[in-house]
């Protein structure tokens, strides 16, 4: 039979219940859980665990890290499209119509802030939106519609 040394603590009173319980769940003294807590602390194992800790927290900010990569990269190609549609499609203006065109594009860009407003606060994205449309087959799809280049009319 080992000798044990009586030492008297004093620990935050909030941790007591906490000690207890555990104690009582394992089925062991409270002594047995205190020591074995110190000899964790002072064996190194705790180094160990808080490595494999910090590793997974780092593995987890990659895949997230990759995943913003995506949405960027996603996002830059749907704007270099749009300014590339937009530049080849739109026609030129004559001085009497730009007058109109300009009052119709501040009405529609106040639209779109509006509404870009509203999703934000929702948390609703469009490449949320987007890889759920790629995802899931299309409804509605004709296949009595012509395909021009390849892609879907």
């Amino acid at each position: 039979m080992t000798t044990r040394t009586r030492l008297n603590l004093y620990f935050d009173p909030a941790l007591i219940p906490q000690i207890e319980t555990l104690a009582l769940r394992r089925k062991v003294s409270k002594s047995a859980i205190v020591e074995a807590a110190v000899m964790s602390y002072l064996s190194g194992d705790a180094t160990d665990q808080l490595e494999a800790a910090m590793s997974r927290r780092l593995d987890k900010l990659g895949r997230q890290i990759d995943a913003l990569d995506l949405d960027l990269a996603a996002l830059g190609e749907t704007v270099s499209l749009f300014i590339l549609f937009w530049l080849t499609f739109t026609p030129p203006l004559s001085g009497s119509a730009q007058s109109a065109a300009r009052a119709k594009g501040a009405e529609r860009f106040e639209g779109f802030m509006q509404t870009l407003g509203k999703r934000l606060a929702t948390g609703d994205r469009f490449l949320k939106e987007l890889s759920c449309d790629i995802d899931s087959p299309r409804e509605n799809h004709s296949t009595d519609e012509p395909e021009a280049n390849g892609d879907p009319a």
